[in-house]
This record gives structure tokens, sequence and C-alpha cells, in this order.
């Protein structure tokens, strides 16, 4: 086989694996000598959610069989790494705090090596335990689900192995903004109000957003970039509002930078004629 074809089918759907994948009895847990390295999810960047939309981050990792076993034949092994909070045992027993992979595609590179790029699947669906709770925007360990098959099929040895890789779960966030006067004489005030919402897990609505420091960004027609003009801190209702004087013509937007818990997010700019 060539280095750098595609196996055959080492990338499945996480729902079709199922927990059976990480469920072996206890017997069969054993080390495989396969060997995880190189993970990379969401290229090291926090995992977004909101209420509905299912989000795929990226996946990426090389592994190494062990003798006897090759990248020609992918039906007697898989590997996978997945994403848990508290005891790793408990998460992948129970499916509880546990995200497994979307789908991914392993490239041999030769008869013991591959590497696989794919992707995680969450969903906020109520359906689904992925994101059930406000608590779970947090940060999220990385673990490796490890198996060898014999020829027949049968399970030979399956180990679930931690790592000190992490990765951030955030809360999605939503900005407005709103300029009046629409147009405004130059010299005059322009306000601009706004609101601050962010994605409730528990009830799939977004909830304001009391509390935080928020820019008030404004770029010149004609301008490549937006640059910070103003702060304003949100209300219990989640509103902002500043005012600032009119001089070109151009567009304002708000620019929430987030935090450990929640996501960036930036409003659609409004653009102002000043006349």
């Amino acid at each position: 086989m060539k280095s750098g074809r595609r196996t055959a089918a080492v990338g499945a759907l996480a729902a079709a694996l199922g927990l059976s994948v990480l469920n072996a009895p206890e017997a069969m847990a054993a080390d495989t000598g396969i060997t995880v390295s190189n993970i990379v999810v969401n290229d090291g960047k926090p995992i977004v959610v909101g209420t509905s939309k299912a989000v795929r981050p990226t996946l990426r990792f090389d592994y190494a069989l062990p003798a006897g076993y090759s990248t020609a034949d992918p039906y007697r092994h898989d590997a996978f790494p997945f994403l848990y909070r508290g005891s790793i045992g408990a998460a992948a027993d129970s499916g509880e705090n546990f995200i497994g992979p979307g789908t991914y595609t392993c490239y041999e590179r030769d008869a013991k090596h591959a590497r696989c790029e794919g992707d995680f699947f969450i969903d906020p669906h109520p359906t689904q335990d992925h994101v059930d709770s406000n608590s779970d925007a947090t940060t999220w360990k990385v673990g490796v689900s490890l198996r060898l098959f014999k020829a027949n099929g049968g399970l030979k040895a399956m180990e679930r192995e931690t790592r000190s890789l992490t990765t951030s779960l955030r809360r999605a966030a939503k900005l407005t903004a709103d300029a009046s006067p629409e147009p405004v004489a130059k010299g005059r005030p322009v306000t601009v109000a706004g609101k601050l919402t962010r994605a409730n897990w528990s009830t799939k609505k977004y909830d304001t957003y009391s509390g935080r420091t928020v820019s008030l960004q404004f770029r010149a027609k004609g301008a490549d970039t937006f640059r910070t003009v103003k702060k304003a801190t949100t209300g219990r209702t989640g509103g902002l509002k500043a005012t600032v004087t009119a001089t070109v013509d151009g567009s304002y937007r708000w620019l929430y930078p987030g935090n450990s818990t929640t996501g960036a997010t930036t409003s659609a700019a409004d653009q102002v004629d000043v006349r």
C-alpha cells in the first residue's frame, strides 16, 4: 500500500460507535500497544456552542500500531480521542459528561502509522446530553479510546487513556447595535445602543448578560479596520448605550471579547451618514 492512501473504514459516526466502544468487559481491559499522539482539538481554540445548531470542532491526531497489526487492515484496530469531565471511567461508562467524535478519516503513512482528520459532534438539542447544563461551560479533558481485535473479529484488548490536553467549552453570545440619529449632522452626537445575550443550555434560550464590558468600535467609510472609540458596561437587562461625536461617514459595532465560560461575539455594523 502506498503511504498517504486513505484507509478503508476507520472513521465512523459517534452515534454508530455508541458506548459499546468504551464499555468492554473489564477482562478485556489491557495494554493495546497503540500509541496516539499529536492530538489537536478545534485548532487549539475554545469550542463555542449555542442553543440549537450542532457544531463540529475539528479533530486531528496520529497513531502508531503494535507488532502484528497493520494500517492495511483497519478493521482490526481503532483509536480515537474523546472529551470528558470528571472521572474518565464514569464519563465513558455512563455517557454523561462525555463527547465522542463525529466522523474522522485516517490516512496511512506506512504499515504502522496513520494520520487522522475529522471532527467532534456537539448538539445542544434537548434530546442530546452533550450540553444540557450551563455547568458544561468549563474546561473539558481529552481522553483516548483504544481497541485491538482478533482475526475473527472478537475483541482482543481495550483501554482508555487520559491526556494532559484540555479544551474549553463556552456558551455562545449575541450582540446587537443600533446607531441614531441616521443621518446625523457633522459635530452632533450619535448614540449607539445594543444588547448582549448568551446561550442558556438548560432552557435552550438566550438570556440577558449583565455587568459585561463591551467595546464600541467605528470604521470610517472606505477604511479597512474598526477601532475602539468607547467602552460601556451592560445593564441589568443586557442593554448598552454610548454616545460619540459624528465626524465622518462610517459604521459602528459592539465587540465583546468573551471570557472563560462565554464565547466572543461582534454585532452587525450599523452605518451612519454624516451630513
